[in-house]
């Protein structure tokens, strides 16, 4: 395992109990106690809640561990808070779980919960450092790195602001990945866009001083199955010449949290060597205004030759994915998977604690649903309703990039899409999500956040890698 700040692998060294207890077994295990624990507890009127822990003394009035309570059934997020919560050093599970999941998925819980993004932050002298916990033996430790490190590299690329975080430094991001992995790395830039036929990601970012590019990039066993991958890659979004309000726009540099996912997916895919053909495809931009922006009313050229009528510049997501589906097509890989802050109405429909998804083919989308549940990494199905599809009807072009009306906004988006997805739509999954923590939770920091990732991972798995 690679070195995490908040995880050792040392276990000779000492460190404090930490004893998780369900709701049910709790009384039965204070009474087994020693009295002046029971006292200790009745002291502080502990209430044995899941989620509820203490700290318990020792007989010189020091720290003789905690007790954590949970749920009957523990899942990742059980001591997601404890890392920031409980004294700073060594903490060990005990009793110590057998079950290589359930102690991979805690570890992996726990670091999370230590995650703080802080490149800006002077004064460290002044930060707590994080508890550590002792890896349980029983742990993967492979798979336990490469989903802590990728979540938290993925975080961290939300986080960042565009002016830190612009096509070129996500492109930088993307080339370290492909590199390090000994994958086959490409990019086109700016203008050469044009020349090789992705006039829709050039004409949506050409109006920024950070050219626009599309980042293609392969790794993986030619003979193994296909999979890709498209992110959302506009590294800020000011809504174009259909300006976006001061609030709107305020998280808006979090608008290439479909690049940062579908990173973090490729990532895990790599980092655990599953047998499989990998490409990322990710085009970013700045959406920006100047004088040759994209207006409202243009009509786009696309790679697919279909032609988009422009009826809204602050719908430029879709636009620019519509060139990098229309090329990933081509290759009819048997799973493409496409990621994207693209609508309010996902948001409205589900909130911003769950990743809609959309899809086409019945068995994929359960297969999603199924990795979901067993991960704990929520994600709920809205309807690809094709009789929608009018909405998007275009009197000068083939297509709009929005409807006419409100409804029904991210079905919408999602046909729009469908569009450039060609053949390869039977294999074909869209995720359309908040990628950002409104809240503090358990392992989840308020912030830039990466959701559906370990279930779209837990169903690639579960496909090709069973044993995985």
């Amino acid at each position: 395992m690679a070195e995490i700040p908040s995880l050792s692998r040392d276990r000779d060294a000492a460190a404090l109990p930490l004893t998780l207890v369900t709701e049910r077994d709790f009384a039965a295990w204070r009474d087994a106690a020693e009295p002046r624990i029971a006292a200790w507890l009745s002291a502080q009127g502990f209430k044995p809640r899941p989620g509820a822990h203490a700290l318990l003394p020792d007989a010189e009035g020091g720290i003789a561990g905690a007790v954590m309570v949970t749920a009957a059934e523990p899942g990742p997020w059980a001591i997601g808070d404890l890392a920031q919560k409980l004294p700073e050093g060594r903490w060990r599970l005990d009793p110590e779980p057998t079950d290589p999941r359930l102690v991979t998925n805690l570890a992996m819980g726990w670091a999370l919960g230590a995650y703080r993004f802080d490149r800006y932050l002077g004064r460290t002298e002044d930060r707590r450092a994080p508890a550590t916990l002792v890896v349980p033996a029983a742990a993967d430790q492979v798979r336990l790195a490469a989903l802590v490190q990728a979540i938290s590299h993925g975080r961290d690329l939300i986080n960042t602001p565009a002016e830190d975080m612009g096509p070129h430094e996500l492109a930088l991001a993307a080339r370290r990945i492909a590199e390090n992995a000994g994958g086959r790395y490409d990019e086109i830039v700016g203008d050469n866009l044009v020349q090789r036929n992705f006039p829709a990601i050039h004409a949506v970012g050409r109006a920024s001083t950070r050219p626009p590019r599309l980042i293609d990039f392969s790794w993986g066993d030619e003979s193994h199955p296909k999979v890709t991958l498209v992110g959302k890659g506009v590294c800020f979004d000011s809504g174009g010449l259909d300006i976006k309000p001061a609030s709107a726009m305020r998280l808006m540099k979090k608008d290439m949290g479909g690049a940062a996912h579908v990173l973090a997916l490729a990532r895990m895919i790599i980092d655990t060597n599953l047998p499989v053909r990998l490409r990322v495809l990710i085009p970013t931009v700045d959406n920006v205004i100047a004088g040759d922006a994209f207006r409202p009313g243009d009509v786009l050229k696309t790679r697919a030759g279909i032609s988009v009528e422009v009826g809204d510049t602050d719908a430029e997501g879709r636009l620019i994915l519509a060139d990098a589906l229309a090329e990933a097509a081509r290759d009819m890989p048997e799973l493409l998977i496409d990621v994207a802050t693209l609508t309010g109405a996902a948001r409205v429909a589900v909130g911003t604690e769950i990743a809609a998804f959309f899809a086409e083919d019945d068995a994929l989308a359960a297969a999603l649903e199924s990795a979901a549940r067993a991960e704990d990494d929520p994600v709920w199905r809205l309807p690809l309703h094709r009789a929608y599809r009018h909405m998007l009807d275009s009197k000068i072009a083939d297509i709009c990039n929005v409807s006419g009306g409100g409804f029904a906004g991210a079905t919408t988006a999602a046909l729009f899409l469908d569009a450039f997805a060609g053949e390869a739509r039977k294999g074909w999954l869209h995720l359309d999500l908040m990628a950002w923590n409104t809240r503090n939770r358990p392992g989840r920091p308020e912030g830039g956040e990466i959701m559906g990732v370990r279930a779209l991972y837990r169903m690639i798995a579960d496909r090709w890698a069973p044993s995985a």
